[in-house]
C-alpha cells in the first residue's frame, strides 16, 4: 500500500513464553496447528465493507463498485460473509445489491465496527488443530506498525479491526486463539505453498514497529508452532517503502504447492522489490529441496489512473489476486495488460474462472483484492 500514515498506540512487546492462556504456551517442539492452503475447499470469503466513518462519504462510494464486484462474483462460489458497521450500512450495501441484481442466498451479514477494509491483515486467520478442527488465530494488528490517519489527519484507531477475529469467533461458536501478546502479524505479509512452507519479507515482521526485538529464529518458531511450516523463504523486503513495509502478496505468491507466481525482473524492479531479493526469491526452494516453478505476469502497460482519471503515477500488479472455490478474482485496471494478465493467471487454474475486478480506485490506498478478502476453510 502506498498511504502515509502515523498513529500512536503502545505495541505490545513480544515475549515468547509468556502467554496469557493455554493455546499460548504449547510444548515447543509441537507443531499444534496448520493452515490450509487458499486453493482449498472454503466454506465462504470474508469482506470488511467500505464505510464513511474513518475516511468519509466520497472514499466509501468511489470503492463500493469494487465490493459489489467482488460479492457477485463469489456468491456463485461460496458464502460471502459481509462485515457491515452498523444497521444503516446494512441496509445500503443491501440496497446496492439488489439494484446490481445480485441474489442474497449465498450473502449474510455481521454488524461490527471496523476502522477500515483490510481483512486479509486484521480478519481472522482459520487453521486446522493437531485434530483437524477448524479454530480461528486471533494475531496482533496495530495497523502495519501504527502509521495511518483519518480524513482529518488525526490519528485513527485501529481497536475495532484488531477485534474482529475474536467477535467472529464467538459468533460462529469457534474456539479462538489469541496470539495479540505474542506477535503483531499481518495475513498480507505472509504467504502459505501448503506443504510446510512460508514465504515473507522480514521488513513486515521482523520490525520494531510491530515486533521490537524478535529475532528471525523466535519467528520461525512462532510460525511453525501455530501455521504448521517448517521451510522458510525470506525476502529482505524495505522497511518504509510504503504502508505495509513491503508486504509479500503484492508481488509473490503460491499459485499452488509447486509454483511461484509473480513478475520478470524488469517489473519485480519497477515494483521496488530489490535486486539481492528477486535473486533470492528465484532460487527459492521447498521444503524437499525442490525448485519452484514461475509464473511470470506483467505489470500494468500503463500507470493507474483511478475511475475519475487521477493519474496514481505508478502501475499496477496483478499478483494480489483471491483463490475461490470456482473463481479466481484478478486485480483489473482498465489496462491493455488486464486480458494479459487474467489469461496468464487463468493457464494456472484450469477448474476455476477469472474474474477481473477494478481496483483502480481500492488502489490508490496501495491494495488490491488479495488485501481485502479473507477465506474460511470449509470444514
Amino acid at each position: 500500500m502506498n498511504k502515509s500514515v502515523v498513529v500512536i498506540m503502545t505495541l505490545l512487546t513480544f515475549c515468547g513464553s509468556c502467554g496469557k492462556n493455554e493455546d499460548q504456551n504449547p510444548p515447543e517442539t509441537e507443531n499444534r496447528y496448520t493452515m490450509p492452503e487458499e486453493s482449498e475447499k472454503h466454506e465462504g470469503t470474508w469482506l470488511q465493507w467500505p464505510h464513511q466513518y474513518q475516511y468519509g462519504v466520497a472514499y466509501r462510494n468511489s470503492l463500493d463498485p469494487t465490493w459489489i464486484a467482488m460479492t457477485q462474483a463469489l456468491v456463485t462460489s461460496e458464502k460471502v460473509h459481509i462485515i457491515a458497521y452498523n444497521e444503516a450500512e446494512k441496509n445500503r450495501i443491501t440496497g446496492l445489491l439488489n439494484s446490481a441484481g445480485i441474489p442474497l442466498t449465498n450473502v449474510d451479514f455481521k454488524i461490527y465496527k471496523t476502522d477500515d477494509v483490510w481483512i486479509r491483515d486484521n480478519g481472522p486467520i482459520y487453521v486446522r488443530d493437531k485434530n483437524g478442527n477448524l479454530v480461528i488465530q486471533d494475531w496482533g494488528f496495530n495497523a502495519w506498525g501504527e502509521k495511518i490517519d483519518d480524513q482529518s489527519g488525526d490519528p485513527i484507531q485501529f481497536t475495532n479491526c484488531n477485534s474482529i477475529p475474536s467477535k467472529i469467533g464467538k459468533d460462529q461458536n469457534i474456539k479462538v486463539v489469541d496470539i495479540n501478546s505474542i506477535m503483531i502479524n499481518e495475513g498480507g505479509s505472509v504467504e502459505i505453498d501448503g506443504k510446510g512452507t512460508l514465504m515473507a519479507c522480514k521488513s513486515s515482521i521482523l520490525n520494531n514497529n510491530r515486533n521490537p526485538g524478535m529475532t528471525q529464529a523466535q519467528a520461525e518458531e512462532l510460525f511453525s508452532k501455530y501455521l504448521g511450516v517448517t521451510n522458510f523463504i525470506w525476502l529482505d523486503g524495505q522497511a518504509g517503502l510504503e504502508l505495509t513495509d513491503q508486504h509479500i502478496d503484492g508481488f509473490a505468491r503460491f499459485g499452488n504447492a509447486s509454483t511461484i507466481v509473480t513478475m520478470n525482473t524488469d517489473d519485480l524492479l519497477d515494483f521496488d522489490v530489490k535486486q539481492s531479493d528477486i535473486n533470492k526469491l528465484f532460487s527459492a526452494k521447498d521444503k524437499n529441496g525442490n525448485p519452484y516453478t514461475f509464473l511470470k505476469v506483467p505489470l500494468t502497460l500503463h500507470n493507474v489512473k483511478k475511475t475519475d482519471g487521477t493519474d496514481l503515477g505508478y502501475k499496477g500488479s496483478y499478483i494480489n489476486y483471491y483463490i475461490a472455490n470456482n473463481k479466481i478474482l484478478v486485480p483489473n485496471y482498465n489496462d491493455p495488460n488486464d486480458a494479459v494478465a487474467n489469461g496468464i493467471i487463468q493457464t494456472l487454474y484450469p477448474t476455476r474462472t477469472v474474474v477481473g475486478i477494478d481496483v483502480r480506485n481500492l488502489y490508490e490506498n496501495g491494495g488490491m483484492v488479495h488485501c481485502v478478502t479473507q477465506q474460511q476453510p470449509a470444514n
